[in-house]
């Protein structure tokens, strides 16, 4: 069972894993900080729990240590019980979800052992904003995607924001970074991959005659904004796109993904 320890000073060293959460130096999900993981609130506590990614510490107020108790059984790790007031001044911010939980980076399959094993990939070129890349962990999850590939310009998926976003199933949904461009293309054609990329293109395929269910599938998608580039959808094997009314030219690419992933099945 987690070891309750009661926190009343919010400058106690043993909370070192959750200080100052939004100072860019002292931010552990950051590259240059600890490489932790963290989790935010009592659904994605939850799946940090059941992920394989090794837990270190949680902290929150009473009840949420009681609501947990069930799930933190059997671990063996520190939960740092305080109020909302103790909370907010050590981590930086209001806690509206009450609970925060820190774990260590697991290793993650290199991109030939993730194709070796799946079927749907989506592959993301320059996807940097947290929140779309969270979205779309989340909607893979949601819709069997097997695996998420990072090609260039892409954000760390396990900062804090993409996996409170995901709601933690960034933490279930293998990932691997993708060396882009020629070398990636190789690799996931090595591997029976069909590559479709995702465009709004007007000569693009619609979504609903491309047969994506067919075989080994790769969904390319691109950057907010700008899109895949076109040397991306140049060496694609096909270009798809979402039919759309109403002089609407686009789409948020966490929700194109969702309905490219939804044709996969």
């Amino acid at each position: 069972m987690a070891q309750r320890i009661d926190i009343d000073d919010p400058a106690d060293p043993r909370l070192a894993d959750f200080r100052d959460l939004k100072r860019a130096d002292r931010r552990p999900d950051r590259p240059g900080g600890k490489g932790l993981v963290i989790a935010e609130g009592t659904v994605v506590v939850r799946r940090m729990i059941a992920s394989p990614y090794p837990m270190r510490a949680l902290l929150g107020v009473a009840r949420r240590y009681h609501e947990l108790a069930d799930d933190l059984a059997h671990l063996d790790v520190p939960f740092f019980v305080a109020d909302a007031e103790v909370m907010a001044a050590a981590v930086g911010f209001h806690l509206n979800r009450g609970v925060l939980a820190t774990a260590d980076r697991a290793p993650q399959p290199d991109a030939a052992g993730l194709l070796a094993a799946a079927r749907s990939v989506a592959v993301l070129e320059g996807v940097g904003d947290h929140e779309n890349l969270g979205s779309i962990f989340r909607n893979a999850a949601a819709l069997g995607v097997d695996g998420v590939l990072l090609a260039a310009g892409c954000a760390d998926p396990l900062y804090r924001r993409s996996v409170r976003v995901s709601m933690g199933h960034v933490l279930a949904v293998p990932f691997a970074t993708l060396p882009w461009l020629d070398d990636g293309v190789d690799l996931l054609h090595a591997n029976g991959f069909r590559i479709a990329a995702l465009t709004p293109r007007a000569d693009a395929v619609p979504l609903g005659s491309a047969g994506l269910a067919a075989g080994k599938t790769a969904i390319l998608l691109g950057s907010e904004g700008p899109g895949l580039t076109d040397a991306a959808i140049a060496a694609a094997d096909l270009a798809v796109r979402i039919p759309m009314s109403r002089d609407v030219d686009s789409l948020n690419v966490a929700t194109a993904a969702a309905i490219a992933f939804a044709s996969l099945a």
